[in-house]
């Protein structure tokens, strides 16, 4: 047999077996993500040996970039401006003054612990690892206890932060000789992947959702075939960021915000047809296998990615990746947050709650696609980071957002007022949560 058939039966031995134990792992300290990493280090070349990023490269770096396309289109698509006014301090804040903050605070600690590296591979280090990842916490971001408000923060946040970081990755990118994005040069870069890759993003999602809204009216459309379209336009957003040299990956999350939009600006009740459906069920299937993708991603990333790097741990990547999760997050976010009149236990939850995942893993891989010199320092920082935030938010979710939801309560019922509980209309649960 094959080593291309030995993968398959790993990963679908895998899902299977994950499948069948689901909803009785749910509500233990044991993560979807933490069970995929696990056996993807146990399947890699640190041990077993099945699965190879040398030998399957082409495959594995295709199948990352599709999770990550399908979970930017239907994050930004889930997030309209209602969820930006509707309690949006704390998206607003942490997504205007907090993001940037991470990674400017990512840049300048990579300095003293990633020596060899130049400012610019520094900077791509800050980059990488800004984007936060919410299926890594699902439970500290629905659990019913967690404050309405804080739980839609953490969504928004989570939905828009790794498509925000994208013009900061491809700039880092653009000073680094020898790379695509150098080639082009700064202008190039800046008119090519930031102004035509959203241009063409915003028309096709923005055309994309109205199309989609009329055929429905019409009743040209079954509700099958509208959920099959979502990935179609994904699809067509990035292979349209990609064909102008641009970036596919922010085409795509300018789509999906645009195609949101249209869908619920266009959206009428007919007659004929009833009440349409809003972007969460159009996206239903987009979302589940996004979310199914994703936990292939994960797979692969702990065979090809943390299992190898277990192998050459040093103080310094493992002191960076237990600085990134604490350091780089919580004092971005209690900056971001301050005068906002959240408690201190709301911040201190929020600030640890920036798990790393899919888009960190990819930005990674593309970061040593393009041949840049410190990359293989880089992907080990990232690896470590990630891997250790898949264990160590996996583990604490339960627990944190249980006793953060009781001092809610018991601070609320002694009569005093909250912040915190300021009302919020909640969009449904996004990101394949039910799949991760």
């Amino acid at each position: 047999m094959n080593s291309e058939a030995w993968t398959g039966l790993a990963v679908a031995g895998v899902l299977g077996a994950y499948a069948l134990g689901s909803r009785r792992l749910a509500s233990t300290p044991v993560s979807s993500a933490m069970v995929f990493v696990g056996c993807g280090v146990l399947l890699g070349p640190a041990a077993l040996d099945v699965l190879d990023l040398e030998r399957d490269a082409g495959p594995i770096l295709t199948l990352l970039e599709a999770a990550l396309t399908l979970v930017l289109f239907t994050d930004a698509m889930a997030v309209g401006p209602r969820d930006l006014r509707t309690g949006g301090f704390l998206p607003g804040r942490l997504l205007g003054i907090g993001l940037p903050l991470s990674i400017g605070a990512g840049w300048l600690l990579a300095w003293p612990l990633l020596p060899g590296l130049t400012g610019w591979e520094l900077a791509l280090v800050g980059a990488v690892l800004a984007p936060t990842d919410a299926a890594l916490g699902k439970t500290a971001m629905t659990s019913p206890r967690v404050p309405a408000l804080v739980r839609h923060g953490l969504n928004v946040e989570s939905g828009l932060n790794d498509g925000m970081a994208l013009p900061f990755f491809v700039l880092f990118l653009a000073g680094i000789p020898g790379t695509s994005a150098a080639a082009e040069g700064t202008d190039g870069v800046f008119w090519r992947a930031l102004v035509l890759s959203a241009t063409l993003g915003l028309l096709l999602g923005a055309g994309g959702g109205r199309l989609l809204r009329r055929a429905q009216a019409r009743g040209w459309v079954s509700r099958e075939w509208a959920q099959l379209f979502v990935p179609a336009a994904a699809a067509a957003s990035y292979a349209l960021g990609v064909l102008v040299d641009g970036s596919g990956f922010i085409a795509a999350w300018v789509a999906g915000f645009a195609f949101g939009l249209a869908l619920r600006r266009f959206g009428t009740a007919d007659a004929a047809t009833g009440p349409q459906e809003g972007p969460d069920g159009v996206a239903e299937f987009t979302e589940t296998l996004g979310g199914l993708l994703a936990s292939v991603s994960l797979f692969v990333f702990g065979a090809v990615l943390l299992g190898p790097t277990l192998e050459h741990l040093s103080w310094r990547t493992v002191g960076y990746a237990v600085l990134s999760l604490t350091v780089v997050r919580m004092l971005p976010v209690a900056v971001a947050l301050a005068g906002s009149g959240l408690r201190l236990p709301t911040v201190a939850y929020i600030g640890w709650f920036g798990p790393r995942g899919l888009a960190s893993v990819v930005l990674g891989l593309l970061v040593l696609e393009e041949h840049v010199p410190g990359a293989e320092l880089l992907e080990r920082a990232v690896a470590v980071t990630v891997g250790l935030s898949v264990l160590l938010h996996g583990v604490s979710a339960v627990a944190l957002a249980d006793r953060y939801g009781r001092w809610h309560e018991e601070t609320t019922a002694a009569g005093r007022e909250l912040c915190e509980g300021t009302p919020v209309s909640l969009p449904a649960t996004r990101r394949g949560t039910a799949v991760r």
